[in-house]
């Protein structure tokens, strides 16, 4: 695991808010910044790395950031930023959609899209927030599911929410202690605590458009699949037995997401298989145990699919990224 602290107050007082600016065009995406408080502006940014995630946290004055169709294109983030502001509050326009999110409030967006934030002082005059950077391959939701949620704040007062709003604070708060396994382990319970909380409020028609059905019915059948990968019954018709629809339907839901429900079902194994054959913990248990745990039963077609996949053996893949857990990252 890896993290840079950026304090912009070591900097002379003329070069500021232009390094602050510059740091925007890092590993995570650039945008133009302004401020009402360019001669004195003071700053400090962290950067966390987990796995293929990253987690921001920044204290600074009000300010305004925008993401432009120009900036986009020099730097194509296809990135979900989910924002939690902790002191202060934070503004956000994305599309026809306006939102202003305080410390009980968590707020997705899309970093592929257009967006104007702006940043507001509480009593000190000051701003704190953080953002995880999430890549939209990486998440195990459909994007025209999470197309409704952007640009909108999600509750995050009680159950599932709040779960993940107190994790992602803990997250910053232990840096110093992950090692690079523990980011990528990390990184896959983030990832399902976000996707729980999505869901939860897909299924629950929080969202004030919440007008397909078909959206959020194919939003819980992918969190049914995350938590049933471990079995090999999984499959089109378990799935529909317990949804209450038909194999046929069921079949529609996913083509309009350009992919098969078996092709769906193996990806998400094969993420669960890197990710453990890539823990130094894991080392000593068999590949075909690996590849069990997470309902592939015949060893010989997981070793076929894994190649396919990842261009080389389970095996190898294990080697290589023990041997090399810094270069050969789990994404």
């Amino acid at each position: 695991m890896s993290e840079v602290v950026f304090r912009i107050h070591d900097l002379p007082a003329a070069d500021r808010f232009s390094r602050r600016q510059e740091t925007t065009d890092g590993p995570l995406m650039p945008m133009a910044i302004r401020s009402d408080h360019e001669g004195t502006f003071h700053a400090v940014l962290r950067r966390i790395s987990l796995g293929a995630l990253y987690l921001s946290r920044l204290s600074s004055p009000p300010l305004r950031a925008w993401r432009t169709d120009v900036l986009i294109r020099r730097s194509d983030a296809e990135t979900y930023c989910l924002s939690l502001p902790l002191r202060g509050g934070k503004v956000l326009d994305q599309g026809d959609r306006q939102v202003t999110a305080g410390p009980r409030d968590l707020l997705l967006y899309d970093a592929a899209r257009p967006f104007h934030t702006r940043l507001l002082a509480d009593a000190t005059g000051s701003n704190e927030s953080m953002i995880l950077h999430i890549p939209k391959a990486l998440m195990p939701l459909p994007a025209d599911s999470l197309v409704r949620l952007t640009g909108r704040s999600l509750p995050c007062s009680s159950g599932v929410g709040a779960l993940l709003r107190h994790h992602i604070i803990e997250l910053a708060r232990h840096t110093p202690g992950y090692s690079v396994a523990d980011a990528a382990r990390l990184s896959t319970i983030t990832l399902d605590l976000v996707a729980a909380t999505c869901a939860h409020v897909l299924e629950a028609g929080s969202s004030p458009q919440a007008g397909s059905s078909g959206q959020a019915l194919r939003a819980r059948i992918h969190a049914f699949i995350q938590r049933h990968l471990s079995d090999p019954a999984l499959n089109v018709e378990t799935i529909a037995n317990a949804h209450q629809i038909s194999t046929r339907y069921l079949h529609r839901l996913f083509q309009a997401q350009g992919i098969s429900v078996a092709a769906w079902i193996r990806r998400c194994r094969l993420d669960r298989c890197r990710r453990d054959l890539s823990d130094p913990a894991l080392r000593t248990v068999p590949v075909h145990a690996v590849a069990t745990r997470w309902g592939f039963t015949d060893g010989v077609q997981f070793s076929r699919v894994f190649r396919a996949a990842q261009g080389v053996p389970p095996g190898e893949f294990r080697r290589r990224a023990l041997e090399e857990p810094d270069t050969y990252a789990v994404e």
